[in-house]
């Protein structure tokens, strides 16, 4: 889908046909109601459950009935984004469809018996494999509640404690439901009665054909008797690293953990429900890209960059948040003002401290970037928006998966005024915060069974890894520190000047006093306690030197989708000045300069539970994957990317120019083509191409990212700048529409290429992150230098004998 965005988002802007075909529309002036509000239904109509149907989960943690309702949203509640879903069916052209991935239909590449191996998903407690058409499902192959003893009914489906709203033709024709869904035996994902499955819909429903008719399925039009919604929990939830199940295809509730993150989640095969089978269509390229684990969170509202990202553990909520407390100042403006704050429900206590009004707010930088600044609260309702709740509305300031519009903001005033769905979350954040300052504690080895094998008794060796982390690690990945630390004293740093604060910060940690002081911090016997392990300081990139496509994300810059959640000195932030990129086929390396504004920082993760959380880096692409979430599972993918991080060279090297750049550029594996069934084109051209349309090949060896991140629009407020950028999206276009719209399926890899060729400058020339190498960058301790690096020699890396004494101790975390 990012090929949308980037090459044919080309096409999409200039070229009228093809802005029909991918569905460009133009957005509407006027807010407009979520369907819930439009049936009568206002937010109180909501009230959360609380139903302590998964109390063994989270190591069997005891909950307060707030907390229940807190950890009851999380991983139930979806807050009407199945509409969202549904019509992203459409809007992937056919490679999302959820009801195929919950099917156990024999055709399917994945059912109940391999649905985490394959796909990396949960399956939930008391249900069983679908053996065939369910006629009370209207025919579809879906996993059933299983009758054993132990397994009751689901709490959340009682139609008369969470009425479903009634809307179309739901409630009048087919069910209504709860408003919390029907479970659907796979962890997160909800089902929906679909209120356009109408009388006639039905009587054009043949779930054979859904399941094996192409020309049936691969339609716009087609009606689904179920839309599927998503909780948090689906890219949340997953195995507890100290209480693995001894199946992961058949876990139960005591071996699933909240907050640790969907660390096996597949994306590629779960948003392209073909798999590898569909490894010719560029959609399925695009996602083989997300690495187990990560997800594009500006996958939908599309930012034009290729941006998959680890899934985020939530641990240590609460020393987080005080940790904030002391450096985490934040300055609102505009509608960030408008975000919830704990003193809207407490009246006294610490977590009070944490906001004063009217615009200053001390706050954990949640995402990668350090975007989500505007409170604890504010984050968790983002997520909601992003997953899908007021759809109605987000979706109406940008165009969806493909981009090639200006984007607007979206206002927390309108979607409170307009979606009932949204006011309901707003109202049960509070509780799901309060369920994460009690469940969100470390998972140490040392508790897992057999955990004790993997660590070290020689005393020496660890409190050698203890020193050689206080001297190298612990200014970015601890968040115990020295009092005073005079670089950041009071509050932190913000703003415009937050560079040179930085900078200040950096010199003093590389100080023999700096170190004497971490010295004492670390080896002192509660280093660990109540330790966030991460500064969650904003690290320049061009120190880091890690892949700067996920600090160069533009979704929470000023005047963009997530504008009123972002705060106004993230909007400040300087440049961090120029880093090096690399030619994805010559190697050539060249500078490329950071835009200001809140881009290019990195907000250091934490390593509590380093030894369960692996691969590394914050795209999964350091280490390798092997899907398996024991304890010898997890120990296996932790030594073998904890040695990739300290010694580089062993890192994976890119198939086509190898040790000339480093680390790995995403290449497409396969030629591949970017098609459109005829089912998805508009009727206009419904005669026109009877069998959709093909563009291709794309040779294989491509570099994803050099379609995916193309930027067709400028992003400069000057009009003379804009209109140059302009002029060259033009030339593009006729060199485009020359060469590539002439391809054919019948060309050879080798006559793509050299089409292709004659486009890679001007694709570079219009790349909103040129930066193409995934696993590179984080070189601290290990004295490597990237070829091309001209800047100032780092110092000697750190002897083998210290690599394995710090690998010793964070084993330990």
């Amino acid at each position: 889908m990012q090929l949308f965005r980037g090459l044919l988002g080309i096409l999409v802007v200039l070229a009228l046909v093809l802005a029909v075909i991918f569905g460009v529309r133009a957005l509407f002036p006027h807010p407009v109601q979520d369907e819930a509000l439009a049936a009568g239904r206002d937010a109180a109509s909501f009230p959360a459950a609380a139903d302590d149907y998964f109390h063994d989960m989270d190591s069997g943690v005891a909950l307060s009935t707030a907390e229940i309702r807190g950890r009851d949203t999380w991983i139930v509640w979806s807050g009407g984004n199945d509409r969202l879903w549904d019509e992203m069916s459409v809007k992937s052209y056919g490679a999302l469809d959820f009801l195929k991935t919950l099917s156990s239909y024999p055709g399917l590449p994945a059912n109940r018996d391999n649905r985490w191996s394959y796909l990396g998903l949960l399956n939930e407690p008391c249900f069983e494999k679908a053996t065939g058409p369910d006629p009370s499902r209207h025919g579809l192959w879906l996993d059933k509640r299983s009758t054993t003893p132990g397994c009751g009914p689901d709490p959340f489906e009682n139609t008369t404690a969470y009425p479903g709203v009634k809307t179309g033709a739901r409630g009048d024709g087919i069910e209504t439901g709860s408003y919390y869904g029907y479970a659907t035996g796979v962890v997160g994902l909800r089902l929906f009665p679909n209120p356009a499955f109408d009388a006639k819909a039905a009587r054009a429903w043949d779930s054979v054909k859904y399941y094996t008719d192409p020309s049936y399925y691969a339609r716009k039009d087609l009606v689904r008797p179920y839309r599927v919604g998503m909780s948090c929990g689906f890219c949340h939830v997953g195995p507890n690293p100290v209480k693995p199940p001894s199946d992961p295809e058949h876990p139960q509730w005591a071996n699933l953990s909240s907050n640790v993150g969907a660390q096996y989640f597949w994306v590629d095969r779960i948003f392209d429900w073909r798999g590898p089978s569909d490894a010719s269509n560029f959609i399925y390229q695009l996602f083989h890209t997300y690495r187990p684990g990560t997800l594009d969170t500006s996958l939908i509202s599309s930012d034009n960059i290729n941006n998959p990202r680890a899934m985020n553990a939530v641990y240590l909520l609460g020393p987080r948040l005080l940790h904030a407390a002391r450096w985490g100042k934040e300055t609102l403006a505009g509608g960030g003002l408008n975000n919830h704050q704990f003193n809207d429900y407490l009246s006294s206590g610490p977590l009070t401290a944490l906001f004063n009004p009217p615009d200053t707010v001390f706050t954990p930088r949640v995402l990668k970037d350090g975007a989500d600044s505007v409170g604890a609260l504010g984050a968790l309702n983002r997520v909601y928006i992003n997953i899908g709740t007021d759809s109605e509305e987000w979706l109406r300031h940008f165009n969806p998966v493909i981009g090639g519009m200006p984007i607007t903001p979206i206002q927390i005033q309108v979607a409170r005024d307009n979606s009932a769905y949204f006011k309901a979350t707003e109202a049960q954040t509070f509780d799901m915060a309060q369920f994460f300052l009690k469940s969100t504690n470390a998972h140490y080895l040392r508790y897992a069974p057999g955990g004790t094998h993997y660590l070290t008794t020689d005393t020496a060796v660890l409190t050698r890894g203890k020193v050689v982390f206080a001297e190298n690690c612990a200014r970015c990945h601890s968040s115990k520190l020295p009092d005073p630390v005079p670089a950041l004293e009071p509050a932190g740093c913000a703003g415009p000047g937050y560079l040179t604060c930085w900078n200040n910060y950096w010199t003093w940690t590389n100080t023999a006093e700096f170190k004497a002081k971490m010295r004492k911090i670390v080896l002192a016997g509660d280093f660990l306690d109540g330790n966030y392990l991460s500064s969650e300081l904003r690290i320049p990139v061009s120190l880091l030197h890690t892949n700067a496509c996920s600090p160069l994300a533009t979704n929470a810059l000023a005047g963009n989708i997530w504008d009123n959640f972002s705060s106004l000195s993230y909007k400040q932030l300087p440049s961090v000045g120029d880093i090096t990129v690399y030619d994805p086929y010559t190697g050539a390396p060249k500078q490329y300069t950071m835009p200001a504004g809140g881009r290019g920082y990195t907000r250091p993760p934490s390593l509590v539970s380093l030894w369960s959380t692996a691969p590394f880096l914050l795209n999964n692409s350091v280490g390798t994957f092997n899907g398996d979430p024991s304890v010898a599972g997890r120990m296996a993918a932790f030594q073998d990317s904890i040695e990739q991080m300290l010694w580089p060279e062993k890192r994976v090297h890119d198939s086509l120019l190898g040790t000339r750049i480093p680390g790995t550029i995403d290449r497409t594996t396969v030629p591949s083509f970017l098609h459109v069934d005829v089912g998805y084109l508009p009727d206009v051209l419904q005669g026109v191409s009877p069998q959709g349309i093909t563009i291709g090949p794309i040779p294989a060896g491509t570099p994803v990212d050099l379609l995916a991140n193309l930027n067709v629009l400028s992003e400069d407020p000057n009009p003379a700048v804009r209109l140059q950028y302009e002029q060259k999206v033009v030339q593009l276009l006729l060199r485009a529409q020359a060469d590539l719209i002439r391809l054919r399926p019948s060309n050879s890899d080798e006559q793509a290429r050299k089409t292709l060729a004659n486009l890679v400058a001007p694709l570079l020339a219009l790349s909103k992150c040129p930066d193409f190498v995934v696993n590179r960058g984080h070189y601290f301790g290990t004295g490597f230098v990237e070829p091309g690096d001209t800047g100032p020699r780092p110092p000697p890396g750190l002897s083998d004998a210290d690599k394995r004494a710090l690998i010793e101790f964070l084993k330990t975390f």
